[in-house]
């Protein structure tokens, strides 16, 4: 089965105006630790540089009209801190969905666009897993595809950057 074609996925995509897959082949003997570790030390990635765009996205988005609320802090959790619970923040995220060792959905909704992030292990055999780091976007007024496609090349950027950090472990402030 497609990545796309998860049962928690597919419906959200399907209303979508972008997604965005980013997967990588891991090992462990122990998928419900090691998806939150991962999703701990990725969610903790927020060096100087991940700063700046932040900065520079506020003066951005207020070109387009809208405000953000501030540049966002990094929420240095342990794996253990990771929320599971629909409704739960992580970060400036909100869980929507989560299954423990799986998978875990959040979004974040702002004026312009909805956006989910979701990170699935889906398992191949043995100790051997697909981790899937998904980005899902939903465009609400114009304004929508005009920032994303600003952002777009550095999106895939800071994604990649989280992702490393997050397969690394370690949180980088």
């Amino acid at each position: 089965m497609s990545i796309t074609q998860h049962p928690i996925l597919a419906p959200l995509i399907a209303q979508s105006n972008h997604i965005d897959v980013k997967t990588r082949q891991i090992q462990t003997t122990q998928p419900e630790h090691e998806l939150r570790r991962f999703i701990a030390a990725m969610i903790g990635y927020n060096p100087r540089w991940m700063q700046s765009l932040y900065a520079i996205r506020w003066g951005f988005v207020r070109l387009l009209g809208m405000r953000q609320q501030g540049i966002p802090n990094s929420n240095q959790l342990r794996p253990e801190q990771v929320p599971m619970q629909v409704g739960q923040n992580l970060g400036f995220f909100k869980v929507t969905a989560a299954a423990e060792g799986q998978y875990l959905v959040a979004s974040a909704s702002e004026s312009h666009l909805t956006a989910w992030l979701a990170i699935v292990l889906e398992p191949l055999g043995g100790n051997n897993y697909n981790l899937h780091t998904v980005t899902i976007v939903c465009y609400h007024a114009w304004t929508g595809p005009v920032y994303f496609n600003v952002i777009r090349p550095f999106h895939h950027i800071v994604v990649n950057q989280m992702i490393k950090a997050g397969l690394a472990g370690q949180p980088t402030t």
